[in-house]
This record gives structure tokens, sequence and C-alpha cells, in this order.
């Protein structure tokens, strides 16, 4: 009979230690380490066995419902009013392992949108979109940039020190010298400078790196919704990336116009359809945008937006108002006008950090259907409405069946753009308080 010397048990037991305690630790990172609540909220929070949630008896600012089974831990959240707070994740009840900061915020309203919109944007920066290879007046083939490590993705920042304005500018620079040019990049979160030797193209006569390179994008989207307090607009509910590479455009500078459906190319199973549209009136911008964000693009209105069938602000449906059934959304696809459409809640995926894809939708009103064959690019943004509350926005359809989609809930949209609001508030204090 096969049997197992100590040695052998010793490493098995040690793999599983090691497996148990990695386990641990990934659930432990999965916990967010700050959460925000809106005032009139119930959060709802699940903890796996063996780690529980632990709260002070003189919380002033929270009260909470254990909803305990033997496998799992559920617990109701609600605020008592505005205010910081913290829970503790505990093991086995007894040991700390982590603090959660809570922090509770006031409720907002907001104007749905649906509005077709144009989006223009200038990068921050240069990005390196693809790489060629030159040949020069001996014939060779090289890219020096690719030589230079180089990558496609990089941002460009500067070229000896000059910093670069578009890509024409990056073209002006390097024309101007023969000689060796220093290239600083951003990759990422790092900055990177590479020595890159021009060649001089037999194709053009003209001194070139072998890069492909944009510093602009525009497209159309939609509106999912305007806040008549603070003059902001969240639209969307995902990321405006570079087509080839993929990347997050960070923004400079640009601005939402008013956009008019020319026409709608109906999805199919394999082939997502598309909202062909132009920008018009480019000389009276709807608004400034400011954040380019995984959740959503978000900015400052400059007037007053009017939704003909929302006259005004309506309150936002949390995660946990929202139940699976009968919803709308708001988009826009013929006439400029903007219509209501049903749809279906399939399937509601409880979040307690943001994602993109919170809940599946389907498309039931037939209308929509006969139009577009469901959800096309050019909706993302669309608002999603339930019981008279905003709950949340399309952000993306089914490639393989384009009568669903994912939303977003609206809490994240909102959040993230609060967040990086205040950001950009704190960075320009920092700006002030150092030029002072």
């Amino acid at each position: 009979m096969f049997k197992l010397s100590k040695s052998s048990l010793f490493y098995i037991c040690l793999i599983f230690m090691l497996l148990f305690s990695l386990s641990f630790s990934y659930y432990i990172y999965s916990i967010p380490d700050n959460i925000d609540i809106f005032e009139n909220e119930t959060r709802s929070f699940h903890v796996n066995f063996p780690f529980s949630l632990s709260f002070s008896s003189e919380d002033e600012i929270l009260e909470y419902t254990n909803l305990n089974n033997k496998i799992r831990h559920s617990y109701n959240i609600s605020p008592l009013q505005l205010g910081n707070s913290k829970l503790e994740l505990t093991l086995f009840g007894k040991i700390p392992v982590k603090e959660i900061a809570v922090n509770v915020i006031p409720d907002c309203e907001v104007i749905p949108g649906g509005h077709s919109i144009g989006v223009k944007m200038n990068i921050k920066g240069v990005l390196v979109v693809g790489m060629e290879e030159i040949e020069n007046n001996s014939g060779e083939y090289i890219n020096p940039s690719l030589e230079a490590g180089l990558q496609i993705g990089d941002i460009i920042l500067a070229v000896n020190g000059t910093e670069v304005n578009n890509s024409s500018h990056v073209q002006d620079l390097i024309n101007d010298s023969s000689n060796e040019v220093r290239i600083k990049v951003k990759r990422k979160d790092e900055i990177y400078n590479f020595n890159v030797k021009p060649v001089f193209s037999k194709l053009d006569n003209s001194y070139r790196i072998g890069l492909w390179v944009r510093d602009k994008t525009a497209g159309v989207g939609t509106l999912t919704y305007y806040d008549a307090h603070n003059k902001t607009f969240g639209a969307l509910g995902h990321a405006i990336t570079d087509i080839d590479t993929g990347i997050l455009y960070n923004i400079q500078d640009g601005e939402i116009l008013n956009s008019k459906v020319l026409s709608v190319q109906q999805g199919k199973s394999g082939y997502p359809g598309e909202i062909k549209g132009i920008f018009y009136e480019a000389d009276k911008p709807i608004g400034a945008l400011r954040f380019n964000t995984e959740f959503g693009i978000f900015g400052e209105i400059y007037n007053t937006i009017q939704n003909p069938i929302y006259h005004s602000s309506i309150p936002i449906g949390y995660q946990n108002d929202i139940k699976k059934g009968k919803a709308y959304i708001l988009t826009t696809l013929e006439d400029n006008k903007i219509d209501k459409y049903e749809v279906y809640i399939e399937k509601i995926n409880y979040q307690t950090k943001p994602d993109t894809k919170s809940m599946i939708i389907r498309v039931t009103d037939e209308r929509l259907l006969k139009k577009s064959g469901g959800i096309v690019q050019g909706m993302s943004g669309s608002p999603i409405i339930q019981n008279g509350k905003l709950i949340g926005a399309v952000t993306h359809v089914f490639v393989n069946d384009p009568s669903k989609g994912y939303g977003i809930f609206i809490e994240w949209m909102l959040r993230v753009s609060d967040k990086y609001d205040k950001e950009n508030k704190n960075q320009l204090v920092n700006n002030l308080n150092i030029a002072n």
C-alpha cells in the first residue's frame, strides 16, 4: 500500500496552508477600504465565514441589522445621520483584520438624460498607436523607436525637453533634428525617457522615428444625467478608449456638443449595430469635458438642459432599490427626439466596488427592437429608470444578442464624479498654494 513519507506530508500540509493563506488574503483585499452610503440608502453586506463585521455599540452615524446564517453573515446597514464612521472586518468574530471607513453623504436628485451628444476630446500628451519600419537611403528597414524601447500605448509628453501640444508638434520637433532626440513618455503610471536616433526616410525625405501617434478623438454617445444644483453632467457609463490600443484617454480638454442622429445600423448576432450622427451648432457647445473615467465621462454644463419627458429632477435609486422586472431607458434614435423604451432587468450584480457591469437588461419594447435590433453603439449612457428613480445607465451590448446589454448602477457614476471633482479641486488648491 502506498504510504507518504513524513517530509511529503509536511510539504503537502505547507502547500495547503499557503493556498489557505492566499485565499484569505485575496478575500480581505476584495473588501473595500472606503464605502460611501447615501443618507437614505440601506446597504446590504455579505461576509463569508469565518469573517464577520464588528460595529460600535455607540455609533451615532450607522445602525445595522444582523441577518446571520451558518455560512454567510449578512448585514443591512442604514445611516442615522450624515458623517463618518467605521466597520471592522474580523476573523472568527475576535481577530481584527481590516478597518473599513464609511462615509454617509447627502442624497441627490438629477434630471435624466437620453440626449444624443457629440464628444470632442484633446488628449493630454500624444498617444503612440502604432509602429512602422522606415526605409533609409541604403534600402535598410529600421524602426528606431522600437529599438530604443518605446511601446504602443506610451504617451509622449516631451521631445528634447519641450512639452508637446499635438501630433504635428511631435513631427516638427523630430524633423528639426537629425541628431538623437530624447523622448519623455508616460507608461501606465511611470515616466520613462528614451534616446532615439531619427532615420532619414527615403519615402518622403524627412527624419522619422517610426511611430504612428494620435492626439484627439471624437464620437457620439448619450447623456445620462444633469445635476441642476451644481451644473454637472455624466454620460456614456464607460471610458473613452483608443480604438487601436484600448488605452483610456487622459483628457487635456474637451467639450460635449449637440448631435443629430442621421441613421441607425441595426444590431445582429455577432455584429453590434451603431448610431451614426453628426455634430451641429459646434459654436454652441453644451458643456466642458473634465474627466474620462472607467465609469463614464463627466464635466460641467454651460446652460440649463431640458428633458421633454422629465421636466424636473427625480431621485436616484440605489442598488438595493432595484428589482428584477420592468424598467425603461431614455435614448434618441430619430427626429432628434428623446423616447422612452421598455426593458426588463434580468439580473442584478450587487457590488461593493464600482463596476460597469452592474446589471443585465433585455430590450422588450417592439419599437426599439424594430428600429435598432436592441442596444447599439452610441446608446451607451442611456439612463435606466425604474419606479420613478434613475437607477443606472446602459454601458455595453451583448455582441451575440443585441437585445441584451449591461448597465452600471447610477450610484457608481455619481460617486466617481464626486471623487474626481474633489481631487481636481484639491489639485487646484495645491497649485494656488505653490504659486503663492
